[in-house]
């Protein structure tokens, strides 16, 4: 089993920036990527930004410019710092681990989510 913790939600001003912090512990073997989603409120859970452990980035459009992801393999942390926030990002953020076991079958685990709110 895999627990992904996620932490650094909360109630920030448009424009304002937050750091999101994702540690996953457990049987962790050869990652594939790790990720992170939003599921605003009425609305299906969507694709934010990824990072392989070589460090190669993906990113939504809308996100593009104003958040960056990172991670430290060796503590099986990724975080995403969030700049020039915007009402439409208000959300519950989701980390996402995606590993291959040795039969190269694919195991996907998520976080609890961490609600952020960008509001005056």
């Amino acid at each position: 089993q895999v627990q992904l913790v996620e932490s650094g939600g909360g109630l920030v001003l448009p424009g304002g920036s937050l750091r999101l912090s994702c540690s996953a512990s457990g049987s962790i073997f050869n990652i594939d990527h790790m990720a992170w989603y939003r599921q605003a409120p009425g609305k299906q859970r969507e694709y934010v930004a990824a990072i392989s452990p070589a460090g190669t980035t993906n990113y939504a459009d809308s996100v593009k410019g104003r958040f960056a992801i990172s991670t430290d393999n060796a503590k099986n942390t990724v975080w995403q710092q969030m700049n020039s926030l915007k009402p439409e990002d208000t959300a519950v953020y989701y980390c996402k681990i995606l590993m291959y076991n040795p039969q190269s079958m694919p195991y996907a685990y998520w976080g609890q989510g961490t609600q952020i709110t960008v509001s005056t």
